[in-house]
């Protein structure tokens, strides 16, 4: 029998996704496939696009290989365009000829809108759609200061944030009242506005952009509807997407009202032997504008294709999980409540930054709908609860609260039924997780290749992995440690890699030992450790992407936005100049000052323009970087010692500054904090560190593991009456051994309760050297020691670095109209909400 030609038209994620599951069945044997794409280059994921701007290539995104179409004997045309569809004599025509066909998918997706502005046709009037687009606005961000990204949808922010990246003074303009109007509510909005300014993206609600013109200040200005107007070097539209349908509207199938091809449930057209699936779809009057739909009538249609009769596309989840400029963003379901009779229950905790808001039904035992701003830990817990109709608890209201208030009732991985979607891109539910892990796949990679869920946005990895690890344990597998999905290893394992392989960038790390693009726990870890093995500055081009906000701009971001700013003080040993000092510097930029719990002077209320002039100041009077924004030491708390205390028995000021100067800018897996006592009164509170130091009248004891805050726990005696030389030695072997071998943000407390063997087993390695390392060790340290750099001083006498510390470039005198003040206590201290200004 001869085989039927199947086209399809359009190569991106969802036509792509059709070929994969195509031809994994039988059925693909039946056809001839060709595949036609406009672009010149194979589908890529455009869900990650904006990490092309983090140094991701588009063979870091492609969705596959020149080879994989020809194993699978596709003959895959890119570059050639198809200009016209002859359905009387099943034809399409391109620019290199004509072809036959017997079916034809249509998965030609959609184009960015651009509104009908005068003066949108300006050079550096762009749009964010595909790799060449974003070529083209970095090319027109090069010497540009300010750019601005029409629309604050899902996409309109990762524009923004894109700007940000490339160093421009990013602005959002927006016409609906608040930011992703579709997704959020007003409350919500107004937070994730609040939080997104926060970090410098400038946000302009409920504007009308009238026309845009040439600028006086910048290449252009855009004019607005109230008469007001913004300057800008480029702009970037992102207001919404059309789909791609001109080919079908030639061919005169038919079309909804406004725009896309009417399909039904089996994804096929007016005309029979044509079908179309993806954003130029238009199935009960309805335009998806995600992934997962697509993805699904991408399956869908396989399986009719294969012959299946009952498959049919039934409407698609369009819940979405996003961490947008950093800011956790949840949307579940009806999440406007339009549900008639449904019910609302909010949670807006301001002082956190959390809103948290619950759509349930009228009788209260489902939850339809939910939004999350500020904190996505609720997320998947709620999502299941809206995705498989699991009865609400008596109190749904604590599916929301924090833990200090009752905590949510667990609905763990056991909880879940059968059917419960895990993964919605993929529709991968949870049966179908069980059923790849009875047939053998044994840990998370394998179930991922097998079932490809969170292969797509990602957003179900974290109950992917829970769900993997209870079913793997419930069969007597031990679970992985691996750090995340991105990487088969530990952190340890990690750590391990990058030394001895002697790798200094994420880019190499991923690329040789793992997959994907990373995320937001590899990343930091990744980061921590480059930073401990080799000690360059963090705002190194490539370790920027990897950093948290504060190490971003090494200072501690504060709740209204501005910066704290805590230069080191060793020993907490200060001179009449430099305490001077500190308070010039205070007086002349009007910060909140605060003496600290760990000998230091906090100065509070820094804009971010301001950090480096301050530095400045700062390092001239001998001061440097404390690093309290960093996963790093912190402090070495001292009492007096017997310099002035009665009843001291060591110099223990001088060995908290000779210790704060050995170990100031280690990297580590947490904080950590450390302390020397006098004597055995313990004024330092040296056993609630994680290395204590308390002098006895032969040398010193040391303690190692303790911890204050939420969970405090004494040090362990670990060595007694050391000499000078034999503490640092010790210290530094301790600091090394959990340097390498704890896991990401893990306390030495907790490093220490989950060590084999405990506090036996490393003494054995730090003293008795069982391990045989410990000259390797030393040696670590000291090439740490060595190469020391104070971040700030390296950060302003580095033009390139500096760039990124503008907040308002072409007003460089304007104040953040965020930022409220009061005075209290003779002080400036931000306004809480309701207090007048």
């Amino acid at each position: 029998m001869s085989k039927k030609t199947l086209i399809v038209i359009g190569n991106g994620m969802v036509g792509h996704h059709f070929l994969e599951q195509l031809v994994a069945t039988p059925a693909a044997a039946d056809f001839d496939i060709k595949v036609f794409g406009e672009e010149k280059l194979l589908a890529y994921d455009r869900v990650h696009l904006s990490e092309y701007f983090g140094g991701s290539t588009h063979a870091d995104l492609a969705m596959g290989t020149a080879d994989w179409y020809a194993e699978n004997n596709i003959d895959l045309r890119l570059c050639e365009q198809v200009t016209g569809i002859d359905r009387d004599n099943q034809t399409i025509t391109t620019p290199v000829g004509e072809y036959s066909y017997d079916e034809l998918v249509l998965a030609t997706g959609s184009y960015p809108f651009v509104p009908p502005i005068k003066g949108n046709e300006h050079p550096h009037c762009l749009v964010y759609r595909t790799l060449e687009d974003l070529d083209s606005i970095r090319a027109s961000a090069d010497g540009a200061k300010t750019g601005v990204v029409v629309g604050g949808g899902l996409l309109g922010l990762e524009a923004a944030n894109a700007l940000k990246s490339l160093g421009l003074d990013a602005h959002v303009v927006e016409f609906a009242p608040r930011l992703m109007p579709v997704q959020l509510d007003s409350d919500g909005g107004a937070l994730l506005k609040h939080k997104i300014e926060e970090l410098g993206v400038q946000v302009h609600t409920e504007k009308a952009t009238t026309e845009i013109i040439e600028g006086e200040d910048a290449r252009l200005r855009m004019n607005f509807s109230d008469d007001s107007h913004l300057e800008t070097d480029l702009i970037v539209f992102s207001a919404g997407i059309r789909p791609q349908d001109a080919l079908a509207r030639a061919s005169d199938l038919a079309m909804g009202e406004r725009g896309g091809i009417v399909i039904n449930d089996q994804c096929t057209t007016s005309d029979p032997h044509i079908h179309a699936i993806g954003e130029c779809a238009l199935w009960s009057e309805k335009i998806f504008g995600l992934v997962a739909p697509g993805y699904t009538m991408a399956r869908t249609l396989a399986s009719v294709l294969s012959g299946d009769e009952e498959a049919a596309f039934t409407g698609a989840d369009m819940s979405t999980k996003l961490k947008l400029l950093g800011v956790d963003v949840g949307s579940i379901g009806d999440a406007h409540a339009q549900t008639p009779g449904s019910r609302n229950i909010r949670f807006n905790d301001e002082q956190a930054g959390h809103y948290r808001r619950m759509v349930i039904s009228e009788d209260g035992k489902t939850l339809l709908g939910a939004i999350l701003v500020g904190d996505n830990s609720h997320y998947d817990t709620l999502l299941q609860y809206a995705l498989n109709g699991i009865e609400l608890p008596e109190q749904p209201e604590t599916l929301i609260l924090p833990e200090s208030q009752g905590g949510a009732p667990t609905l763990g991985p056991d909880a879940l039924p059968e059917t419960a979607s895990i993964c919605s891109c993929h529709n991968v539910s949870k049966g179908d997780i069980c059923g790849v892990i009875d047939a053998g796949c044994s840990d998370l990679g394998s179930v991922k290749t097998e079932t490809k869920a969170s292969t797509g946005c990602g957003g179900c990895a974290a109950l992917l992995k829970n769900v993997v690890d209870s079913e793997l344990e419930k069969r007597g597998v031990e679970v992985s440690k691996d750090i995340c999905e991105h990487f088969p290893y530990s952190r340890q394992d990690l750590f391990n890699i990058v030394k001895v392989n002697g790798i200094r960038t994420f880019r190499t790390l991923i690329r040789e030992h793992g997959k994907g693009h990373g995320c937001d726990i590899c990343k930091p870890a990744v980061a921590s450790i480059l930073a401990t093995c080799w000690n360059e500055h963090i705002l190194a081009t490539d370790h920027v992407p990897l950093q948290d906000t504060n190490d971003t701009f090494m200072a501690n971001m504060q709740k209204n936005g501005t910066y704290s700013i805590v230069p080191r003080i060793p020993g907490g040993e200060i001179t009449p100049d430099k305490l001077i000092v500190l308070g010039e510097v205070a007086k002349e930029y009007n910060l909140y000052t605060k003496i600290t719990g760990g000998q230091r002077v906090d100065l509070f209320g820094a804009t971010l323009s301001e950090l480096p002039d301050i530095w400045e100041k700062l390092i001239a009077a001998g001061f440097e970087t404390g690093h309290a924004y960093g996963k790093s030491l912190r402090t070495v708390k001292s009492c007096v010692g017997n310099t002035w205390c009665r009843y001291g028995v060591q110099d223990s000021v001088g060995m908290a500054i000779t210790l704060e100067n050995r170990y100031k800018g280690l990297r580590a897996p947490h904080k950590v904090k450390m302390a020397v006592s006098g004597c055995t009164r313990e004024c330092a509170e040296a056993q609630s560190k994680d290395f204590g130091v308390i002098a006895t009248e032969n040398g010193w004891n040391l303690y190692v593991c303790g911890n204050g805050g939420m969970r405090p726990r004494h040090g362990d005696l670990f060595a007694t009456d050391l000499s000078d030389e034999e503490l640092i030695r010790t210290i530094d072997r301790v600091v090394m051994f959990y340097v390498r071998t704890a896991d990401r943000l893990q306390r030495t407390s907790v490093w220490m309760e989950n060590l084999e063997g405990g506090l036996d087993y490393l003494k054995q390695v730090v003293l008795e050297d069982s391990l045989g390392i410990c000259d390797e060790l030393e040696q670590h340290m000291a090439d740490l020691v060595g190469t020391y750099q104070c971040e700030w001083k390296t950060a302003v006498e580095d033009p390139e670095k500096r760039k990124r510390f503008r907040e308002f470039v072409n007003a460089p005198s304007k104040k953040d109209p965020v930022q409220q003040w009061t005075t209290e206590r003779d002080q400036r201290r931000p306004v809480v909400e309701g207090e007048p200004a």
